[in-house]
């Protein structure tokens, strides 16, 4: 693990531990086992508690699995076919709100998948595999190939794996393949006025 990673302030080392490697061993999960995974993103916080967030996943044991890899860019698809399995995430848009007949606009949609996937990649580093959230994908193709209706937003793919080598990725990947650091906490935050460098 990188020393580069430590915080500023005193937090659970769950947090700097969790990281998204792109090295996989091939390794098979048990649906039972990505069930458990998906039920922490189940309990994440969401305004009105719409719980907009929706789940889909493909073992890679199984036949659901090759509709979402085979709609990863080339660069992902070079790494993630290691993965144990790819879940898309998908926020609905729209909310019925408490007491109202009809359904409106749910502006947080997106934020409060954000929440789902952080609750599921720290279960996941918890239970000793790894995630990596990728942007890199069809949407069209997937929303094809999955029956994914209009009124949800495709959000992100993720690949989840046990820990592999390095070696197994393309050389100019073998040289990220490591925990990254972050910014300063003093560049992210700011009491009471924007403050914040471009």
């Amino acid at each position: 693990m990188s020393q580069s990673r430590q915080s500023d302030y005193p937090i659970d080392p769950l947090f700097t531990r969790r990281w998204s490697p792109r090295a996989f061993t091939g390794e098979h999960i048990q649906e039972s086992t990505l069930l458990s995974l998906l039920e922490a993103a189940r309990w994440a916080p969401s305004a009105f508690n719409a719980q907009p967030w929706r789940f889909i996943y493909g073992r890679s044991d199984t036949p659901s699995w090759q509709p979402i890899f085979d709609n990863l860019v080339e660069f992902n698809r070079g790494w993630a076919h290691r993965a144990a399995a790819l879940i898309v995430v998908l926020s609905k848009k729209r909310y019925l709100a408490p007491g109202a007949t009809e359904s409106q606009e749910n502006s947080s949609h997106s934020f409060d998948a954000g929440a789902a996937w952080a609750s599921l990649a720290f279960q996941v580093t918890l239970s000793g595999w790894h995630a990596h959230g990728l942007g890199g994908f069809n949407p069209d193709g997937l929303r094809h190939a999955l029956g994914i209706p209009e009124d949800y937003a495709i959000e992100a793919v993720i690949a989840i794996g046990k820990l592999g080598d390095k070696a197994t990725l393309p050389e100019a990947l073998q040289a990220r393949e490591f925990p990254n650091a972050r910014r300063p906490l003093s560049e992210l935050v700011a009491d009471g006025r924007f403050v914040f460098d471009e």
